[in-house]
């Protein structure tokens, strides 16, 4: 027999951190003013042990994954979707969630029927968006509905073969007193809705809004609930759009999907090379192209740098698409090992396409846009580079060099500079591959 009392507890609306009381400072995220007071019912009852098994003993399904027919979307959950699995897809407002998850029930309505839960939207403004990305099927069930216990009712009733959570940040539980989208609320609704979707091998996908600075808003514990964890990226200036797997259980993480936001919809962008190389300048200062991987993807990116004299007493640092401190880094190297004196320079570094790379791969590309803007002389436009650049000046070896000038081959470059370390082992390849050991032998060969 079970009983329950009440307690009063003060939790940050940041990462969940609960206190007895009141707080200034959250003193797990150092968060200020976050604190907000909430009567949470704790239930006391005897927990019932699950019976352990041997490893040996487990069986599974290797058929288990299913296609969307988005072949971008089935890259980036790591080939498909898994039966039980829990996906949190977050973004900025507008950036094209609903959208895709709406283009992909298309494809996964040959299990059956899919509910898509809204506590946003009604079903007639979801039912216009689907007329414009011609989304027909009798096998979508729309419910507008933002009590949890009305969410799993329904669903037990139903018996979708795939739940659409839209968003979690509307869903509350009638047994919590605190108002949707706290921490509290948040953690409790993805837990039950988790257990429910284990529980009947059901697929779920669960859009989460994001916060200022781009993180996924309540507690971090959501992110660990979750089998798979997905930000759609881009600047809604344009039409490119980037679907990360920051976490992925079934799959490669960092494993990326690239999509074109059109008028009918996102479109999959199968060669994503030659799109983030599409208008080019040619011959001018400042602009590198650099060999990346994202996850398993190759691809061919420019990346471009702007040095200039600074008309303030502290010169500007910008970088866009890759890390400020990097940056930073790479500009002293410049300036402690090859004499550019960089100081009183206003510096700008970007990722062509609104592309995020955080790979140590880049490095070289850095200080090769960097440098060309500072001498004004520009790269040959057939040339890629690719490397680690350490604090003295050397240039290291990366991996996965051959799948690199691969990519760089399919979209027509000619020539690579690249770690010494690598070039021994691509020897043969149709590219003319040149081996540097340090920054400074790269820039010759690059600039003479």
């Amino acid at each position: 027999m079970s009983r329950s009392k009440t307690r009063i507890l003060y939790q940050c609306q940041s990462c969940g951190y609960s206190s007895p009381k009141w707080l200034g400072k959250c003193p797990d995220c150092g968060e200020w003013n976050s604190f907000v007071e909430e009567e949470r019912a704790v239930k006391l009852r005897k927990q019932e042990t699950a019976a352990p098994v041997k490893l040996s003993e487990i069986t599974h399904s290797t058929g288990s994954r299913h296609s969307t027919q988005i072949s971008e979307f089935d890259r980036a959950l790591g080939g498909g979707v898994v039966l039980g699995s829990v996906v949190l897809i977050g973004g900025d407002p507008g950036i094209g969630k609903s959208t895709l998850l709406l283009q992909a029930l298309k494809g996964l309505t040959k299990l059956g029927d899919v509910l898509y839960v809204s506590g946003e939207e009604s079903p007639e403004q979801i039912k216009i968006r689907a007329e414009r990305l011609n989304v027909k099927s009798d096998n979508i069930v729309l419910l507008p509905e933002t009590s949890l216990e009305g969410i799993i009712s329904i669903a037990q009733k139903l018996s979708p073969q795939v739940i659409v959570i839209d968003s979690i940040q509307t869903v509350f539980s009638l047994e919590l007193p605190s108002a949707p989208g706290s921490v509290a609320q948040i953690r409790e609704c993805a837990t039950k809705l988790m257990f429910f979707a284990k529980k009947y091998g059901i697929p779920l996908f669960i859009i989460g809004h994001v916060t200022k600075d781009g993180s996924i808003a309540g507690p971090r514990v959501l992110e660990h609930i979750v089998d798979t964890v997905l930000y759609f990226e881009g600047d809604k200036g344009t039409p490119f759009r980037i679907l990360r797997a920051v976490k992925n259980r079934f799959g490669a993480a960092n494993e990326i999907g690239v999509f074109e936001m059109s008028e009918s919809g996102l479109k999959e962008v199968d060669n994503p090379s030659e799109l983030f190389l599409s208008g080019r300048p040619i011959n001018v200062p400042g602009s590198v192209v650099v060999a990346s991987l994202e996850g398993t993807r190759p691809m061919i990116v420019e990346i471009q740098a702007l040095v200039s004299a600074t008309s303030f007493g502290v010169p500007r640092r910008t970088a866009l698409g890759v890390d400020y401190n990097r940056v930073n880094l790479l500009i002293a190297v410049l300036d402690k090992r090859l004499g550019m004196r960089l100081g009183d320079m206003d510096i700008f570094v970007n990722v062509v396409g609104g592309l995020k790379i955080d790979e140590p791969a880049v490095d070289m590309a850095i200080i090769s846009a960097v440098a060309s803007s500072f001498k004004n002389k520009p790269v040959d436009p057939w040339t890629f580079v690719f490397g680690e650049i350490g604090l003295s000046g050397e240039l290291r070896a990366i991996s996965q060099a051959e799948t690199r000038v691969k990519e760089a081959a399919k979209i027509g470059l000619k020539k690579g500079v690249v770690p010494a370390g690598n070039a021994g082992t691509l020897k043969g390849t149709d590219i003319e591959v040149i081996g540097a050991k340090n920054v400074e032998e790269a820039l010759e060969i690059l600039f003479f």
